[in-house]
């Protein structure tokens, strides 16, 4: 373009010298030559100046989350969304135990990742994650009024979604167990602790682990104590009365117990003898061996037990609630990992791109049949996929109690330390009431962290 604009006006000046050199007068210019050359000029300095376009295919996301919180699924859905868009996605993976020390430095740092995950709560977003700084604000988003109401809230403050929940909530930690092998040896669902104590005995009789744990992982071992929490808010005030301390846990007569029946059990063998080593994912081959006839896990177990063994039908994992403290309602907790865009990313459009792709019809179907442990993800456009099993269980018990994780300020960012506590616990290091001494501190460095006034 520069070129032909110079052509253009060393022509237009030599016509005009001769024709001056001959006597004549030269033509004056026209109103659409002034324009073309305007136009050509114009033109010229934009290409000059302009910065070249920035492409998707250029970009690449970057995602951290926990170890367990990101499915295999997922990532086949990530690659289809490179392929459709250009934009990549690095799935950065950390240990469990790990992950929120890493999480908190990097968000504190300013040199977070894009996308980060993290666990839902009302009260843990605002005072462990602090999103209305940290994170985006996504309440414009296309899929945003596709969010279950009960998970939103999780995900809200002041009015304002901030995550996109990544799992099914709507599952709860249950007691999954060999529904033949029950069979085989006479067994029968148990409605309280000495019942399950008993359960437990016959199966080491036949030589059988009863219940396999994973302590190692940090955090699933603590799923039991949910269950001791259901039996306390039957005192509806005292989720309250935490909140606004003038209650402990400490002293607590159902959590003294909850802890200590935790204790005896390690202690009788019913985890068996590796149960400090064995790792959360090991779970469903384990109990597709026949080593172990119950775990603690999700509605999801059935097909997970069956992927790992063909052999061993779906349809033969039951459930029945937690039976610590005599317990008989199911533990409700519309908390989950979920995905938070960061606001120091600069790849903001990208992530957003990520987060809607995520939350498709397509992508919540594809992610309901492939991960088996996902029944009814938090979206009205979600497919159901609940077996007759699992309808029955939740059928069995009406009654529903919100879990401490979703009630109780403070606890939730709590929680890995609280298993450590218990790994303590396990190997005779501190007793119950420690323990629940120490969730009291733990709660009071967060509240006081927050400057929360019930503290001050």
């Amino acid at each position: 373009m520069k070129k032909k604009f110079i052509v253009s006006a060393l022509s237009l000046a030599m016509i005009t010298g001769l024709l001056s050199g001959c006597g004549g007068t030269a033509e004056p210019e026209t109103t659409a030559q002034k324009t073309e050359a305007a136009t050509e000029a114009k033109t010229e300095k934009a290409e000059t100046e302009a910065p070249a376009a920035s492409s998707d295919e250029d970009v690449t996301i970057t995602f951290m989350a926990s170890q367990d919180w990101i499915q295999d699924a997922e990532m086949e859905l990530g690659e289809k969304f490179t392929e459709e868009t250009g934009i990549k996605i690095d799935y950065q993976i950390v240990p469990s135990d790990q992950y929120e020390s890493l999480l908190m430095t990097k968000i504190n740092s300013g040199e977070c990742t894009d996308i980060f995950a993290g666990q839902s709560s009302q009260f843990s977003i605002v005072t462990q994650f602090n999103v209305e700084k940290n994170a985006i604000d996504l309440s414009g988003e296309s899929w945003a009024g596709n969010v279950d109401p009960a998970a939103a809230v999780e995900l809200s403050v002041g009015g304002k979604l901030y995550g996109q929940p990544i799992q099914d909530v709507s599952a709860c930690w249950a007691v999954g167990y060999n529904i033949s092998m029950f069979e085989e040896h006479g067994l029968e669902i148990p409605t309280n602790y000495a019942e399950f104590c008993a359960v437990c005995d016959k199966l080491m009789e036949a030589d059988i682990i009863p219940i396999y744990e994973c302590v190692s992982d940090g955090w699933h071992h603590v799923c039991w104590t949910e269950a001791a929490i259901t039996a306390t808010q039957a005192d509806q005030g005292y989720p309250d009365a935490l909140n606004a301390n003038t209650a402990t846990f400490a002293g607590n007569e159902k959590l003294t117990l909850m802890f200590a029946q935790l204790k005896e059990m390690a202690d009788k063998g019913y985890f068996g003898d590796n149960y400090m080593s064995n790792q959360y994912a090991d779970a469903p081959a384990a109990i597709a061996s026949g080593e172990y006839a119950m775990v603690l896990y999700n509605q999801g177990l059935g097909a997970e037990v069956n992927a790992a063994d063909s052999s061993f039908p779906a349809d033969n994992i039951g459930f029945f609630v937690n039976p610590l403290c005599d317990n008989q309602s199911l533990n409700v907790n519309y908390c989950g990992p979920s995905r938070f865009i960061f606001s120091g990313s600069k790849n903001v459009e990208a992530a957003k791109k990520y987060l809607e792709f995520m939350a498709s019809d397509e992508s919540l179907a594809y992610m309901t049949e492939n991960v088996a442990k996902f029944n009814q993800l938090p979206y009205t456009n979600a497919p159901s996929a609940y077996s007759d099993v699992v309808q029955d269980f939740y059928d069995r018990y009406p009654n529903k109690v919100a879990v401490f994780q979703a009630s109780v300020k403070y606890y939730n960012p709590a929680w890995m330390d609280i298993g450590k506590d218990m790994s303590a616990l396990f190997l005779g290091e501190m007793t119950p009431e420690e323990v629940l001494q120490d969730i009291d501190k733990l709660r009071e460095e967060q509240a006081k962290a927050a400057s929360d006034p019930a503290w001050q």
